[in-house]
């Protein structure tokens, strides 16, 4: 029994128990807080393709010094040209930010030719490269016409489904013309024996359709059509055949097929937690066959460890987190459909190439969008960040803070001005 005075009322005391919980209730009550500002996509979307793209770079001068001096004479080759990429690419995608959506939607048909027309120069002009006719020699300049295919089939396949927005209940309307379109496409890619490319427009495909409401068969029968075609393809090349045999124990084929994999695992496994510290990977001295490129996952576990890896993760699911965000609060179907297929765009491509690298998938070429070194693959992707970002801008409730944040500045800056001294 508690003693009290007769003349002060007990006291109470809150149970100790309770104060982890509150602590709880408060911290998830701040993190909801903040998700629900008018700015948080916005942001989440511009810091997190900031901070991809500083780590990519960063990642690239590592990964590829010892390649770039033993083929150039220079260690920083390399990541020259991929900062000349970068420099194109990060006014591109300002201006795609920029840009008015009816704008945008101009580009939808003229995009889809223009991709069309590389991709079937591709096919009977194209460069060859690691077994792939996936190159197309512009003058000096050599690109990969799929790369930039992506975007543009997606920016396509979303201003048809904006355009039949009320009509998509019928199964006609969901397929003509986007399922041909991206077939006719995929087909091309085929035809230049890039399977991994054509695995993502075909993912691409699945998710325009899923997100317009195309029925569950539809998929299933996709699905096993491409896995017994994709199947096939692959028995007929012999290194094809041999990833996919191979790609669950590439220690059981070390010297030929397994070799990539396993030195891939070798580099994952010698990171640990925090990673041999930037520069210092070993795999990249010639073991690890396109470091900088398909692989550059790899490097980037061994140099930053488990922990650098799941930061690299986290930003692309930040990015698709704000992505849905902005899709699922936009009354436009066109940013709606654009979003969605970006978002699959990345996030699928981010998880074939860090299976490849897990070897939880065959390797079949994909790289790590942002990342990985290559200009035909970055410019594309810094566009279509841009655009998800200026999305974000243009919610109403971002614009509104965006505008009240112009004349607070300008007010601020008008109230400051002292008479004959300027700002």
């Amino acid at each position: 029994m508690a003693l009290t005075h007769p003349s002060r009322p007990a006291r109470t005391v809150d149970p100790p128990a309770e104060k982890p919980a509150r602590g709880l209730f408060t911290w998830t009550r701040a993190l909801r807080h903040a998700l629900d500002r008018p700015l948080t996509s916005y942001y989440l979307l511009l810091g997190a393709s900031a901070l991809l793209l500083t780590i990519g770079l960063i990642m690239v001068l590592s990964a590829s010094s010892v390649y770039s001096f033993r083929i150039y004479d220079d260690s920083y080759a390399i990541v020259e040209k991929q900062l000349l990429w970068v420099a194109i690419g990060v006014p591109c995608a300002w201006v795609a930010s920029r840009l008015p959506l009816r704008w945008i939607r101009r580009l939808a048909y003229p995009g889809y030719a223009v991709s069309l027309t590389l991709l079937l120069l591709t096919a009977f002009l194209g460069v060859e490269r690691n077994g792939n006719t996936n190159w197309l020699a512009l003058g000096p300049i050599v690109i990969q016409p799929s790369e930039i295919a992506k975007l543009a089939l997606i920016l396509w396949a979303a201003h048809v489904y904006a355009n039949k927005d009320r009509r998509l209940s019928s199964t006609h309307q969901i397929m003509i013309p986007v399922v041909p379109g991206l077939l006719i496409a995929t087909g091309l890619v085929v035809f230049g024996r890039d399977l991994g490319t054509a695995l993502v427009l075909f993912a691409i495909l699945l998710g325009m359709l899923w997100v317009v409401g195309a029925p569950a068969r539809f998929f299933l029968f996709s699905i096993s059509v491409v896995s017994v075609l994709a199947l096939y393809l692959a028995t007929t090349n012999k290194e094809r055949m041999a990833r996919i045999t191979t790609f669950v124990d590439p220690f059981s084929d070390y010297h030929t097929a397994g070799w990539q994999p396993a030195h891939g695992l070798y580099a994952l496994s010698s990171g640990g937690l925090f990673g041999q510290g930037i520069g210092a990977s070993q795999q990249k001295w010639g073991q690890l066959p396109e470091a900088h490129t398909d692989f550059i996952f790899a490097v980037l576990g061994e140099e930053l460890g488990l922990v650098g890896t799941l930061l690299v993760i986290a930003l692309f699911v930040t990015i698709a987190y704000a992505a849905i965000r902005v899709a699922t609060h936009t009354a436009d179907p066109f940013v709606r459909y654009m979003s969605f297929g970006i978002v699959v765009w990345l996030l699928g491509q981010m998880m074939i190439n860090v299976g490849m690298v897990l070897t939880l998938l065959p390797v079949i070429g994909i790289p790590l969008p942002v990342v990985s070194y290559g200009g035909s693959a970055l410019v594309p992707s810094l566009v279509a960040l841009g655009l998800l970002v200026g999305f974000a801008r243009r919610e109403p409730e971002a614009a509104a803070a965006l505008r009240q944040r112009r004349r607070s500045r300008s007010a601020g800056l008008s109230a400051g001005r002292v008479p004959g001294r300027g700002l």
